[in-house]
């Protein structure tokens, strides 16, 4: 299989299926001289990590992650030092539940890659999904958090703006709501809503579908090309690339699409310190491919997790149509733990363009 692979200066190559040994990655491309630790990726692994509440995959995996390449020893205890060489990254499997999945070996699941894995190897791992599980995501994870180190100054944090039908109340926005609540929200009252909704949803042996908001800070302008490097094109395929998401926006997105031009022009004017200062962000930070300076927003939707209790309608290996109900433990919203890979994804694509400008045109 190809295609494991995505960025050009910063390019990530993962492997590694859901019921393997392991999953890991190899982060190429990382300047010499980066300091980072194992703890430094490991926060960010705990923010996806299954099993830590009620509402996402009790699957028990602790996604300890090793170092194996690309660095040597720092100054103090635990720091590591980038040499300019491929940095690997691997995470042991703990957790695997194979047998769950015996009942539909020869079953395609709705909703899933099994049909079409087949139509195109004739083969294919029905062990949890094999590599096109979720699992694989944990990888870019531990990946974007090597990225985050990369540019100077870069901030890439995301936030859970929408389950099913009910939306956040943005005047009660707060970022430091988002460590407080099982769902990555930053409004207290709407995920005191989303945990009551998601009760009955988990109850159900259903599942919803979500919105995830990401903003990246502190993104140096001039990032991207005009053409065919655009930087939101980049993030848009990184964040479509995750599993279950079938749409991305930039900026107001779709919602652009009812404003006038009046409205929708982001007025500039001189700032106190002579630089360029922007009166709006209706772009999401990105005019023409090349970033602005300002925060770059984007936001992905999360389709409803296809594994359900629900019997529902298709086929079998060999042509028979047959009734298919998924075991095993699944995510009533696989969008809560689509955060942190939100945040990876964008900082891995900004991380690449940083390198990709600097190396065009000599400034960081």
């Amino acid at each position: 299989m190809s295609h494991n692979s995505f960025g050009h200066l910063f390019r990530v190559t993962t492997w590694g299926e859901s019921h393997g040994i392991a999953i890991g990655c190899v982060v190429d491309g990382t300047p010499p001289g980066i300091r980072f630790s194992e703890a430094d990726i490991q926060a960010f692994l705990d923010k996806r990590r299954p099993g830590q509440s009620r509402y996402t995959t009790q699957r028990q995996e602790p996604d300890q992650v090793r170092v194996l390449s690309g660095v040597m020893p720092g100054d103090s205890e635990g720091e590591l030092v980038s040499t300019g060489t491929p940095i690997a990254l691997e995470i042991q499997n703990v957790d695997q539940r194979s047998k769950d999945y015996s009942e539909i070996a020869r079953r395609y699941r709705p909703g899933h890659a099994d049909i079409t894995y087949d139509m195109k190897y004739g083969v294919r791992d029905y062990r949890g999904g094999g590599r096109s599980s979720a699992r694989e995501t944990a990888t870019r994870v531990a990946a974007g958090a090597i990225a985050r180190r990369i540019v100077p100054g870069l901030v890439v944090r995301a936030a859970l703006v929408q389950i099913g039908t009910i939306a956040i109340e943005r005047e009660r926005w707060d970022w430091a709501e988002i460590d407080r609540n099982p769902f990555f929200c930053p409004d207290a009252e709407t995920a005191e809503r989303w945990a009551a909704h998601l009760d009955a949803v988990r109850k159900q042996g259903s599942s919803v579908g979500a919105v995830v908001e990401v903003v990246a800070e502190g993104v140096p302008a001039g990032l991207g090309a005009p053409i065919y490097g655009k930087l939101d094109s980049d993030i848009a395929a990184n964040l479509m690339s995750i599993n279950a998401v079938k749409g991305v926006e930039i900026g107001d997105g779709f919602a652009a699409a009812t404003l006038s031009g009046e409205d929708n022009a982001d007025e500039i004017r001189i700032g106190g310190d002579g630089q360029p200062e922007f009166l709006s962000n209706h772009a999401g930070g990105v005019l023409g491919g090349i970033s602005t300076g300002q925060p770059m927003v984007a936001r992905f939707a999360v389709k409803p997790t296809s594994s359900i209790l629900t019997p529902k309608r298709s086929i079998n290996a060999d042509g028979e149509e047959v009734d298919v109900m998924t075991k095993g433990r699944h995510d009533p919203c696989v969008g809560i733990r689509a955060v942190p890979i939100g945040e990876a994804m964008v900082a891995c694509a900004i991380a690449d363009h940083y390198l990709r400008h600097r190396g065009q045109t000599g400034r960081g």
